[in-house]
């Protein structure tokens, strides 16, 4: 196993409401020393977490929502952050509820994802969720979102759809799909 690279110095050196930049002074166990700079949480340190929201055997939820990074409305999965104090699946419950209008009877933690690990230190929790019902609780986004749904057959073709472009949320429908498979609930 390689030897982690001992940090030398770190600190904060730009910071918003949303993000801080932290710069980390690093000496490699060769002796090599470099600077990286990464994205950090605000501190809070809840996390967030991403819903594969089952509507039945071959289909998902995917949500339509205004996305600031790209200036444009993506379709992606529910998702949204810990509130201080909730676990992860009662987050999921609830994300699932405001942004998509349904609840899950069954809900299952299946993994943790990174976005971007060499500049980004936050992670997602990705939950699938079965055995829906109609529910709506308000959230806090601007506008209601859009709610639309995949086969879990047509995930290659989502992959090059334009407005479907977050490869976390790709990887989790067919981590979902090829679990469902296993247990012999989707069958492709």
């Amino acid at each position: 196993m390689r030897q982690k690279p001992t940090i030398l110095a770190r600190e904060i050196v730009a910071s918003s409401r949303l993000f801080r930049v932290e710069e980390l002074k690093l000496r490699f166990s060769n002796g090599v020393e470099r600077t990286y700079e990464r994205l950090v949480g605000r501190g809070a340190g809840y996390g967030a977490v991403m819903i594969v929201a089952m509507l039945d055997a071959d289909h998902a939820v995917l949500v339509e929502e205004y996305c600031g990074g790209t200036e444009e409305y993506e379709l992606s999965l529910p998702k949204g952050l810990i509130e201080p104090g909730e676990d992860v699946l009662a987050a999921a419950e609830r994300e699932l509820k405001e942004e998509a209008g349904y609840g899950a009877r069954q809900l299952e933690h299946l993994t943790e994802l990174s976005l971007s690990p060499g500049y980004m230190s936050q992670k997602i929790q990705v939950v699938l969720a079965t055995d829906l019902y109609e529910e709506r609780l308000e959230g806090d986004e601007p506008e209601p979102m859009g709610v639309d749904k995949i086969n879990l057959r047509e995930l290659s073709s989502l992959a090059l759809n334009p407005r479907f472009t977050e490869g976390r949320a790709l990887a989790a429908l067919y981590l979902a799909r090829d679990l469902l498979t296993l247990r012999g609930v989707f069958l492709p």
